[in-house]
């Protein structure tokens, strides 16, 4: 058991009136595709459209009093960046996000309509999170990382506490990754709690930041290309606490297409009606390639959001 495991039983108590507990929902069309019996944990259908709101609430609720009263920076895409925004709103606590420039203008509005205020960045998301950090170090105000925070990591894992509590005997869940905090905190509690349970990250081809790294053996930069999975896009921090928590709690590292990720959101829309975005897709896209290994057995596919450009969403999904 890593250090982390009780942090993420105190949140699992402490979060639960402001967050939701997502369903985990068995699939009958995507287990008979697949011949394995399926279980979506719906994290889509958490608070602003991802499970980043458990992190964000759990961080949120833990600033001292000086933090509160000066507010907090953090980095973001869209995803946390709407969380924290949130979170912080409920708690009234000043947020500041800094985004990539190109990040999607219908996430920036989102991220506004929370509460908070943007300072766009040139560059992609490490680069916005390393100018956050400065300016959060200039300005004397407390830097969220998106991920590189043991209180934010804790928060994620109560999605882990969740599964185990709503499924008995499961073989193996599925999981995007990013910066790694969600698979962190689902590793570290279900290593504890459903121990037989296989923890299978999953990355886009075109973005495997974390990935490399880990075959590394150490953090190092990545040239990535465009992907669907924005969410999970970008490099990881120099230093990340979540890197030694991904080697010891992945079991094993999975690769998948752009065309698999986008076959992947497609084929979810068909058999469950959920519009995903390109991260879920790629945890599907796995547990779906790997399928004919799992034969019969119980799996669960993390489902970690939902907010994806609609025009981005329907020209993945157009067409045969």
């Amino acid at each position: 058991m890593n250090s982390l495991y009780p942090l993420i039983t105190e949140a699992h108590m402490a979060i639960r009136p402001q967050v939701r507990t997502t369903p985990l929902d068995y699939s009958p069309l995507l287990s008979l595709i697949s011949g394995c019996q399926i279980y979506l944990k719906c994290e889509h259908l958490q608070h602003t459209g991802s499970f980043k709101f458990r992190g964000a609430v759990n961080k949120i609720r833990l600033l001292n009093e000086t933090a509160r009263q000066s507010g907090v920076i953090t980095a973001s895409t869209g995803n946390h960046g709407q969380a924290l925004a949130l979170a912080a709103r409920e708690a009234g606590v000043a947020v500041t996000v800094y985004a990539p420039a190109t990040a999607a203008q219908v996430k920036l509005d989102a991220i506004r309509a929370f509460g908070a205020d943007i300072e766009l960045v040139e560059g992609d998301a490490l680069a916005a999170e390393l100018e956050a950090s400065r300016q959060a170090g200039l300005q004397g105000k407390p830097f969220v990382s998106p991920y590189n925070d043991k209180y934010i990591i804790a928060g994620q894992g109560t999605s882990g506490i969740e599964i185990a509590e709503q499924i008995d005997n499961l073989d193996a869940v599925f999981i995007a990754v990013g910066g790694g905090g969600l698979i962190s905190g689902i590793g570290t509690a279900l290593k504890q709690l459903s121990p037989k349970t296989q923890i299978i990250g999953c990355w886009p081809a075109n973005a495997p930041s974390m990935y490399a790294s880990l075959k590394a053996g150490n953090i190092i930069e990545v040239e990535e290309q465009e992907t669907l999975s924005d969410g999970t896009a970008g490099g990881v921090e120099p230093g990340a606490i979540t890197f030694p928590v991904c080697q010891q709690v992945i079991d094993r590292y999975e690769l998948v297409s752009e065309q698999e990720i986008r076959d992947a959101m497609r084929l979810v829309a068909r058999t469950d009606r959920w519009m995903i975005e390109g991260a879920a897709g790629v945890a599907l896209a796995t547990a779906l390639r790997l399928a004919p290994e799992f034969q019969g057995k119980k799996i669960a596919v993390v489902l970690c959001g939902k907010n994806i450009v609609l025009e981005k969403y329907i020209n993945a999904v157009g067409g045969e």
